[in-house]
């Protein structure tokens, strides 16, 4: 039996642990075969090699992918703008109660209510998305719509509930129609997400879609060229991968998403 044939029974084991739906053979399997088979395959589309997650008696370690090597590296800033301004010596409620208040960009005027983010302050493990959808809109909560229910399932699945992770988004307030924040909208909210990190100091970073990883890595490469890579924000390790709200529209994406953060938790279980 090849190499190829090996590890496409092994997906489908996977697939049917995370309760998948019929498998469409296409390009992701030729690929994963013809690399396992010794043929040429660009590097973005080699798969990772497969190890063993550290934690014990979970299903999120079985055949868990090796820890990529390193990635964009994101420093420290020698000083910081943000630290002399109204966010110095804020904590997480401090900041929140900011955001609450805040009228630095035009989708202050939109908004229902602003969406800080919610967890614990020692949370190991942050989650940053996009920006609040209609739902988080309506209720002041982050990821509570169907991708939120998703991203508590992908938690979960990990062995890490919700409530042990810290959950937010790179704008604070809903974007009408749930387009894209603007690079201004960005710039004026995104000090709000630098202190909160500041204050979290999480072990990892997890960066659902390519706003978040564009914003966090200051990087306008494509969220796939950006997987695959460990990268760091400011010394804090950092992994990119899909938006639950991509996954719902494309399934497909689940099986590289659920990669992505069994990495993520064998670098917060190091």
């Amino acid at each position: 039996m090849s190499k190829g044939r090996e590890l496409f029974e092994r997906y489908l084991q996977q697939r049917d642990a995370m309760d998948e739906g019929p498998v469409v053979l296409g390009q992701e399997l030729t690929q994963m075969t013809r690399a396992h088979d010794g043929q040429t395959v660009r590097p973005s589309d080699r798969p990772s090699s497969r190890g063993v997650g550290r934690s014990k008696g979970g299903k999120w370690q079985d055949g868990a992918p090796e820890i990529p090597g390193p990635g964009i590296v994101v420093p420290p800033p020698a000083s910081d703008l943000f630290t002399a301004d109204e966010l110095a010596g804020r904590d997480l409620e401090g900041v929140a109660e900011l955001v609450r208040s805040c009228t630095r960009c035009q989708l202050s005027a939109s908004r229902t209510n602003a969406v800080p983010g919610e967890g614990p302050s020692g949370a190991k493990l942050v989650v940053v998305g996009e920006g609040p959808g209609a739902t988080e809109d309506e209720t002041g909560r982050p990821f509570v719509g169907r991708a939120g229910e998703l991203l508590t399932g992908i938690l979960k699945s990990i062995g890490l509930p919700r409530d042990q992770v810290y959950i937010c988004n790179v704008v604070k307030c809903r974007p009408p129609g749930n387009r894209k924040p603007q690079h201004e909208e960005i710039e004026q909210c995104v000090p709000y997400l630098h202190r909160q990190l500041e204050i979290l100091g999480p072990k990892v970073i997890l960066a659902m879609g390519g706003t978040a990883a564009e914003t966090l890595l200051n990087t306008k490469q494509s969220l796939g060229s950006l997987r695959n890579v460990v990268h760091s924000f400011r010394g804090t390790p950092l992994v990119v991968t899909y938006h639950p709200a991509a996954l719902l529209r494309n399934p497909n994406w689940k099986k590289p998403t659920w990669d992505d953060v069994r990495i993520a938790r064998q670098l917060v279980d190091r």
